[in-house]
């Protein structure tokens, strides 16, 4: 009988991967606490009509990536593409945003069906952080200056690039985008597929295509810019200024769109040269008409989501992971039933008392030699060591594994809990 597979593009996370995403989800989770951000969970399925008026009925989400079917009920339900509709719905549904201001995170898998490949795949995970009630620029600074504290913190600022645009109010996009589409009618013959379809649908997303040719004709396009009403101009002022008091560098990209209709105002990409084709690691901006376009009040807002699998690959590319992530401290070898009671005790008693530690007992069985080579592989720093001699005489070895210059020593076995409260 042949062996059942997972799901092409939806990877399992191995023990030693996962301690690398434990690392990074651990580091993000603390620096959103100190900013003041609280989680919220919300489903993996929802109402496919979300995302139709969300995303927008003319994107490549919805019209070729999302995993939509038909219930037992006959209601159409969708696999989340991403987080920011779940979380303005939530918000909403729950009665979070009235007369409110909300700073929110959330962490989990979405879903795309798209070609996989290294860090793109059908279900990836994303950290996404979503904030409601603040119109001005302070919030967009505070945001980014998030993001840019986070990469110092795990090592990779040095790696990334922040990109920024403004791409203004609807009225801004509506006249730039009859100037966009009158400069690219005349070279409807040099556009591709894609770009040809993206003409009839929404033009602006022609501006982030990847074909050589089209970026080419790009160059003499119109610029968004140049369109951009008083409001909008002043807000991102207000942004760029903030961002320069704090230090933060930052690339102005004019061709700088979202993928996802919902956006106005502040757009912004962390970008590296380090994965090749998948660079951008954490994108976001301002959407302000989304919770009422999904029925709610009009409420500003602004968020970003960063890829997991992508940072933790960033990390893993730069040798920014600490190498004793998930490592024990302590590992208990014991030979002999008597040896074996009491180094289970003696674990449990390191556990309650000394809990920082990270203490592994040996279990199955074996000899000495075999035990000690599992001692190694788990990385602890410290074997404590009980056989019959030392039961005999009440006392355990505390046998340095990872400092050579280090001798074993012998410790009652009475001691060895306040031993390693001091050490």
């Amino acid at each position: 009988m042949a062996r059942i597979q997972s799901v092409r593009g939806m990877n399992d996370i191995l023990p030693e991967d996962s301690k690398q995403w434990q690392y990074l989800e651990d580091v993000v989770r603390r620096l959103l606490g100190r900013y003041g951000y609280q989680e919220i969970r919300f489903p993996i399925l929802e109402q496919t009509e979300l995302f139709k008026r969300s995303i927008g009925e003319v994107t490549d989400i919805v019209e070729k990536e999302m995993y939509t079917f038909d219930d037992r009920n006959g209601d159409s339900l969708t696999l989340r593409p991403e987080g920011t509709a779940s979380c303005v719905r939530a918000c909403e549904q729950n009665g979070l945003l009235h007369n409110q201001q909300q700073r929110l995170w959330y962490a989990g898998p979405m879903f795309r069906h798209e070609r996989p490949q290294k860090g793109r795949l059908r279900q990836f995970h994303q950290i996404g952080v979503e904030t409601f009630g603040m119109t001005g620029p302070d919030i967009d600074a505070e945001l980014i200056a998030l993001t840019a504290r986070l990469w110092k913190e795990l090592g990779i600022a040095d790696a990334l690039t922040l990109e920024l645009n403004s791409i203004g109010s609807s009225e801004s996009r509506r006249r730039y985008k009859a100037a966009l589409l009158e400069y690219l009618s005349g070279f409807k013959d040099e556009l591709d597929e894609d770009s040809l379809r993206r003409l009839d649908t929404n033009p602006l997303r022609i501006l982030d295509s990847k074909n050589p040719r089209t970026q080419e004709l790009l160059v003499q396009a119109p610029v968004l810019s140049d369109y951009l009403d008083e409001v909008s101009r002043q807000h991102f002022d207000g942004l760029c200024a903030r961002l320069d008091t704090v230090g933060i560098s930052y690339k102005i990209n004019t061709r700088l769109v979202r993928g996802l209709d919902y956006y106005g105002l502040t757009v912004f990409e962390w970008t590296t040269e380090k994965l090749g084709a998948q660079g951008t690691v954490c994108a976001g901006g301002r959407y302000d008409g989304l919770v009422e376009q999904l029925g709610g009040k009009a409420t500003p807002a602004v968020g970003f989501a960063m890829g997991i699998e992508r940072l933790v690959l960033l990390l893993d590319t730069l040798n920014a992971l600490p190498a004793a992530i998930g490592q024990a401290d302590i590992y208990i070898v014991a030979m002999g039933e008597a040896a074996e009671l009491a180094g289970l005790k003696l674990a449990e008693d390191i556990r309650e008392a000394v809990p920082h530690l990270r203490v592994q007992s040996h279990c199955g069985g074996g000899s000495f030699k075999s035990q000690f080579k599992k001692a190694d592989k788990s990385g602890a720093r410290l074997a404590i060591v009980i056989g019959e001699d030392e039961i005999a005489k009440g006392e355990v070895a505390v046998k340095p594994l990872r400092d050579a210059q280090a001798q074993q020593q012998m410790v009652a076995l009475s001691d060895v809990v306040n031993l390693l409260k001091n050490d």
